[in-house]
This record gives C-alpha cells, sequence and structure tokens, in this order.
C-alpha cells in the first residue's frame, strides 16, 4: 500500500498554505442555525476507514454539538435580560428624579415669599361676644418674653428632645430614620399613635403654615424645615421653637406657660415642671395641667422616662420627680364666664381651622343669665359648703333646642380653670332613672303600671332605698317621684341594660356606659353638660339637639368664617313616650323630691340624683323655656355630708330658674297636656284610694316585716289618697297633705 493512500480509495493529497486553511473553515451539519433557512442538517454517515485516525476526524458528534449550542443561546438571553433590566433601571430612576425635582420647584412655588418667612406670625386675638353683642372675653396670646436658651435650666430643653426629637443634633431638618420609626410603630398599631415630625419641622409649621392634614403641607413643611436648618443653627432653632410653641390656655412660649402654671420664670422651673411642660406640646388644649391634671401627669411621667433613657437624667432622678409638679395656676382673668371662653377655645379649630387672623365670635350665652348663674352657686356655696362639706359646683342652662345660655364650670374661675361642666365626669345617680323609665315605657309600661317596692338581692348585691324603707305595690309614677331604687332596678333588669344604654345615648349621653344591672342607679359617670343636653328632648317634645355655644365667627374686618347651621329634626321620643315621661317628672316636683323647686305660674319636671356614699347631688329640671342642671360635691371624690339632689342643688336651680323666667310669657312644655295629664293622674291614684266626701281614713301602718337582708324593720305606707274635695273632684293628688308626719319624714326627708 502507498504512502497517503486509503483503503478503497484514491490518494489524497496533502495541502500546505492557504488552500489546506480554507479547508479547515468548512461547516458542519451540527455548525448550522436550526431553523434557519430551508436547509436541513444532513445526517453525517460513517465512512468504512481502516485508519483510526481518518475515522475520528470524519465521525460527527451530534449530541455535543447540541449541548454547547444551547448554552451559548442561554448566555445570549442572559445577557439580554440583564441589560434590558440595567437600561429600564436608568430610565426609571431617571424618570422619578425629574419627578422629586418637578415636585420640589412645584412646592417651592407655593410656599409663602421669603421675605414673610423672616417675621413669624404673632397668634391672632380673638373676641367673644354674647347673644346681645356685649364683649364677655377676649382670649389671645399670653405673652411671654424670650428667654435665651443658655439662660434656661438645660434640663428644659433637654426634656423637649427627649420625648419629640431624640436625633435632633444629627439630622438636617428631616429625620429619615424617625420617619420610618414612626411608620412602623403606626403600622403596627394600626393608627397613628406616633409622629416622625422633627422639632424643626414642628417650628415649621407653627411659624409658617397651616395646622391641615395633607400631604402638600407636609412637603411643604419638609422643605421649610431643611430651609431654616441651613439659615439659622441647631441652638438658634431649639431656642425659636421653645419661645414661639403652643402650651395651651392662650400660652405662647416656656415663659408664658411656666408663669401661667407655676407661677414662675421658666429660668427656675423644675425636672418635673420641664417635663411637663414638654408633655404639653403633644396635645396642649386636652393636656393642659388647669383643666386635665391627671392627663398632664401621666404626660410628664412618660417625657421623665424618655429623658432617664437617652441619659439627660438619672433613673433616680426620673423617679424622684414623678408627682412632683405643684401646679400653681397664675389668675388670667375673673368672671365665671371664662369657663366658656374656654371650652371655645377648645372648639375653635374644629370649626374654621387655624385662626391666622383677629376674630370675633358670637355665642348663645345671654349675659344676664350669666351673671345670675354664677351668682346662685357661688352664693349657696358660701352658705353651706361648710355645713354640707361641698366645695365645688357646676352649672349649665341652655333652651329645649341646645343653644347654651349660662355655663359654670366652677366656684371661682382664678382658683381653678377646671371646667366641672364640660370635662369633669361624675355619677348621675338617680338623675339616671328617666332613661330607665323611657325605654320601660316604650316596652309598653305605662305611668299606672304597677310594681314591687321590695327587698331586692342580685348575686349578693342589695340595692336599697334612700330611707331604707320598702312601699310594697307602687305605679312607675309614684317610683320616680320618690326615687325608689328598687324598683328602678327591677325595670332596668326588665328591659335590659343594653336596651337602657342605647335610650341614653340615643337622647344624648356621648360617654361609655357600662350595661350591668347597676346602670339603672346611674353608675356610669358623664359629664353635665351631655346629661342636660340628654334631657332636652323631654322638654322640646322628643327631637334630639346638639349643645351649643357658637352661632358665628366673623373677622375682625366683617368676613363671615362660619355661621351654624340648624339641626335637622330628629325625632329620639315618641310623642306619646314622651307625654308619659313628662307627665311622671312633674310629679318630681309637686309631691316627690324636689318639691323645693318652684317656679311660679310655670309648669316645670325633672328629676334629682345622689350618687353612692353622697359624692355627687344633681338636679336636672326643665320648662318650655329653659333646661338646666346642677351639680354639686369635690373635686376629690370625697363624700358630702349627706348633700342631696333635692337640698343644695334644687336650691340653686330654683333661685336661678325664678329669675331666668322672670317677664317671659309662659308656655307649656311638648306633650305635657296628652293622655297622661293632671286629670290621669287622678285616675292613677284614685285607683289606690278612691276620693270621698268624707274626711278619709288613714289606713295603720303595717307590721314590721323582717327582711333577710338583715337591714331592719321596714313598714309598708299607708295608700296615697287625693284631696276628696267633692267641689272638686278633678283635683289632684295631694300626697303630702293630709299624711301624718311618719309618712312625710319616711317619704320625704331625705330627698334622694
Amino acid at each position: 500500500m502507498a504512502w497517503g493512500k486509503k483503503k478503497g480509495g484514491a490518494r489524497k493529497e496533502p495541502l500546505f498554505g492557504l488552500p489546506a486553511a480554507l479547508a479547515d473553515l468548512r461547516l458542519s451539519p451540527a455548525d448550522r442555525v436550526p431553523g434557519g433557512g430551508d436547509d436541513k442538517p444532513v445526517k453525517a454517515k460513517p465512512k468504512n476507514n481502516t485508519s483510526g485516525s481518518d475515522s475520528g476526524d470524519e465521525k460527527p458528534r451530534p449530541a455535543k454539538s447540541s449541548s454547547k449550542s444551547s448554552s451559548k443561546r442561554r448566555g445570549k438571553s442572559r445577557g439580554f435580560g440583564i441589560g434590558r433590566l440595567v437600561y429600564w433601571t436608568a430610565v426609571l430612576g431617571l424618570w422619578a428624579g425629574i419627578a422629586v425635582i418637578g415636585v420640589v420647584v412645584w412646592v417651592g412655588a407655593h410656599l409663602p415669599p421669603i421675605q414673610s418667612l423672616e417675621i413669624p406670625k404673632r397668634p391672632p386675638t380673638i373676641q367673644i361676644v354674647g347673644m346681645d353683642g356685649s364683649v364677655l372675653a377676649q382670649r389671645g396670646e399670653m405673652a411671654g418674653a424670650n428667654v435665651a436658651l443658655k439662660d434656661l435650666p438645660p434640663y428644659l430643653p433637654k426634656a423637649f428632645i427627649a420625648i419629640e426629637d431624640r436625633r435632633f443634633y444629627s439630622h438636617y431638618g428631616v429625620d429619615p430614620v424617625g420617619i420610618l420609626r414612626a411608620a412602623v410603630t403606626n403600622l403596627m398599631h394600626r393608627g397613628v399613635s406616633q409622629g416622625g415630625s422633627t422639632l424643626t419641622q414642628q417650628l415649621a409649621k407653627n411659624l409658617f403654615l397651616t395646622q391641615e392634614r395633607t400631604m402638600a403641607r407636609k412637603l411643604q413643611e419638609a422643605e421649610l424645615a431643611i430651609w431654616l436648618e441651613r439659615k439659622h443653627s441647631k441652638n438658634e432653632i431649639l431656642e425659636l421653637y421653645l419661645n414661639r410653641v403652643y402650651f395651651g390656655s392662650g400660652a405662647y412660649g416656656v415663659e408664658a406657660a411656666a408663669q401661667r402654671y407655676f407661677g414662675k420664670s421658666a429660668k427656675n422651673v423644675t425636672v418635673a415642671e420641664a417635663a411637663m411642660l414638654a408633655g404639653l406640646v403633644k396635645s396642649p388644649s386636652r393636656l393642659a395641667p388647669n383643666r386635665n391634671p391627671e392627663g398632664a401627669e401621666q404626660r410628664a411621667q412618660i417625657v421623665l422616662a424618655a429623658m432617664a433613657d437617652a441619659k439627660f437624667i438619672t433613673e433616680a432622678q426620673a423617679k424622684a420627680s414623678i408627682g412632683q409638679p405643684s401646679i400653681n395656676v397664675k389668675p388670667a382673668g375673673a368672671g365665671t364666664v371664662n369657663y366658656v371662653a374656654d371650652w371655645i377655645g377648645e372648639v375653635l379649630d374644629d370649626l374654621v381651622g387655624q385662626i391666622d387672623q383677629d376674630i370675633v365670635v358670637q355665642t348663645t350665652i345671654d349675659p344676664k343669665l350669666q351673671n345670675t348663674a354664677e351668682a346662685a352657686i357661688i352664693d349657696e356655696l358660701a352658705a353651706k359648703s361648710v355645713k354640707f362639706n361641698v366645695s365645688q359646683g357646676a352649672l349649665v342652662a341652655m333652651t329645649p333646642d341646645g343653644a347654651v345660655r349660662a355655663m359654670v364650670g366652677g366656684r371661682n374661675y382664678a382658683e381653678s380653670q377646671y371646667n366641672r361642666a364640660v370635662t369633669a365626669k361624675r355619677q348621675p345617680g338617680s338623675a339616671f332613672k328617666p332613661f330607665v323609665y323611657l325605654t320601660a315605657v316604650e316596652a309598653g309600661l305605662t305611668p299606672d303600671t304597677i310594681r314591687s317596692d321590695a327587698p331586692l338581692d342580685i348575686k349578693g348585691w342589695k340595692p336599697e332605698n334612700y330611707t331604707h324603707e320598702y312601699f310594697g305595690s307602687v305605679t312607675l309614677t309614684q317610683a320616680l317621684a320618690m326615687s325608689l331604687n328598687t324598683v328602678a332596678v327591677r325595670l332596668g333588669i326588665e328591659v335590659g341594660p343594653k336596651n337602657v344604654v342605647r335610650t341614653a345615648h340615643r337622647l344624648g349621653i356621648s360617654s361609655k356606659l357600662d350595661p350591668n344591672v347597676s346602670i339603672a342607679l346611674g353608675t356610669s359617670e358623664v359629664s353635665v353638660i351631655e346629661l342636660v343636653g340628654a334631657y332636652a328632648p323631654f322638654a322640646n317634645g322628643g327631637f334630639g339637639i346638639s349643645p351649643h355655644v357658637i352661632t358665628k365667627i366673623r373677622t375682625s374686618a366683617g368676613k363671615l368664617l362660619y355661621d351654624r347651621p340648624n339641626d335637622p329634626p330628629n325625632q329620639v321620643i315618641d310623642p306619646r313616650f314622651d307625654s308619659m315621661m313628662n307627665s311622671m317628672m312633674r310629679e318630681t316636683l309637686v309631691s316627690g323630691t324636689a318639691r323645693k323647686a318652684e317656679i311660679p305660674g310655670w309648669t316645670a319636671a325633672g328629676k334629682t340624683g345622689t350618687s353612692q356614699d353622697y359624692r355627687d347631688a344633681w338636679f336636672i329640671g326643665y320648662t318650655a323655656h329653659l333646661v338646666t342642671g346642677v351639680w354639686l360635691g369635690n373635686d376629690d371624690n370625697s363624700p358630702t355630708k349627706k348633700a342631696t339632689g333635692g337640698g343644695l342643688p334644687v336650691e340653686v336651680w330654683s333661685r336661678f330658674m325664678k329669675s331666668a323666667h322672670q317677664g317671659v310669657p309662659v308656655a307649656a312644655i311638648p306633650n305635657s297636656q296628652g293622655n297622661w295629664g293632671p286629670s290621669n293622674l287622678i285616675q292613677i291614684s284614685s285607683q289606690i284610694s278612691p276620693p270621698s266626701a268624707s274626711p278619709p281614713q288613714l289606713q295603720a301602718p303595717q307590721p314590721p316585716v323582717p327582711v333577710p337582708s338583715g337591714g331592719g324593720y321596714y313598714r309598708q305606707p299607708p295608700p296615697v289618697r287625693t284631696s276628696g274635695h267633692p267641689a272638686n273632684p278633678n283635683a289632684r293628688p295631694e300626697a303630702a297633705a293630709g299624711l301624718d308626719g311618719w309618712l312625710v319624714d319616711r317619704l320625704f326627708g331625705g330627698n334622694r
């Protein structure tokens, strides 16, 4: 065999140079792109060669070639995907940058002029006038001199930093870390429980912006904060903040606040007082210590803990400062009308938002009635406060449609600005019973329905009547007039405590009421103004009302900012049931626990109330002209010396109402002459003791009946009789006339 000659084939000559190079570039079927064109890969056929080397060079390797091709394609696809991601990231980043710049430009264009930022605005003056146009009070800035930061005790500014902006000295006006922390906290609590604004942002808002809660305002606030940080040093910003922030009760700045609440300069406040001041800025109207001392103290404890956590004070200092602030409020004016002015200041923001100019607030207050109410409270307490151990009182008088004519929040505004007519909540005692009886008549009972007044034991709780006497079968009218506790509790159980709570809320009670069996005796706390407002439907024909004191708000130039609309009609009591309630509550003044409450010529109705251990004494009474409520008690909730609703409160009420009705045309209470008028009451009492032409004979008291509760012996009273005058068969019952002294003393001796 010749060299270079293959078996079964022709001689193949070796190639050199360019031809050899070109020969190596020939494509095999495996190198073709799948699907590319009409050519199809040709399956290589193995040749029958005897040369191992030649046979190996020519044999196709389709599997290996296919794997390499797929790997190459995946590499190209991956590279293409990364490239697209980079491209679109760059595009989106560019547009985001453009958007941010646009927002910054837009926000900047809507900021106040730069020159106006140099002189921060001062709070406006608020003039409060009565319904006759006379000036009642004036509110505005309680000016305090600016205090240099270096003159303040170091723990005072640190208290604000600890509770409001821990990273104050490390951020640039806006704190992303604080915003993120607040967002996480709010998300966890499913609500706004923490803010992310820095002290600089708060200063910017207070100086230059309104209090509206919008995204645009927040962006303006952030931009102004950055501007302030560039223009002023940290200490300058902190000093400006401390001298401008609002602390409630008309006090702006730490100096004014320290004088207002502690009667001293801010330079001399203690650690505890500094903590209380720092705690006020969160909600100055709600936490002002002269109005809410408990809330202010709780907030101060939170500030002290924050100061200790930030190492501004020691743990020992924090513990020693708890409960230390001695509130020594500086008198801000004389006269109880200032309670009204404070109340107006608290609701203004809800009506017209942030006040940035002088305004005039027109109110429903009658100056003459305000003076009469003030004199009635002060004079009665001056004469009898020691005898009955009663230190405070409150009075609210409103028209049946809810317009407040007079409000007294305490006996001395100069000594205490705490408004007991609006802010304080106390147990109403039996003054809550009308809601129980209304629920009962709505369930089908009537004023002449008979219920048992007898001992009652509810799982160990044994409610008793004030006189510790039980009178057997009585009508609902008698039970309400005499304020029998056992009947009220039985009715509450009969109709259901939850239904009683619904009735009270429907008529205007806004406080939380616990739907338990004791609710019938007024164990859940309410304020004077809401209880008086809830009685108004009885006096106006059954319509719900909203107690209000502001009618119009104008700028000093006369521009109208607010005009109160009339309440839409809202029938909360059916006229039939309103008539029943009026007939029963009239008996409280005629023959019941409020017999001293008289207004010559007028028909009046109401209910007394005394809470457990004589801690609170109430009387809420009404005519077609006014609904007035009186509360007497002590701020520390200590018991009085048996002061009852039928005693001092009735005396204060009668003195005020007699004066308030002078010269007013007499009018009847709506629904007071319906099917349950006086003639029907004669029929009710006649069922118990029919009238007779002959002198009535009183039945002797029944023998004592032992009571299982161990409460002593109780007697059944003789029946109530009518006057029995033959010439006047329609005369109304005289529950007390002709009865022996035993019944008078036992039944009415302790005006419940």
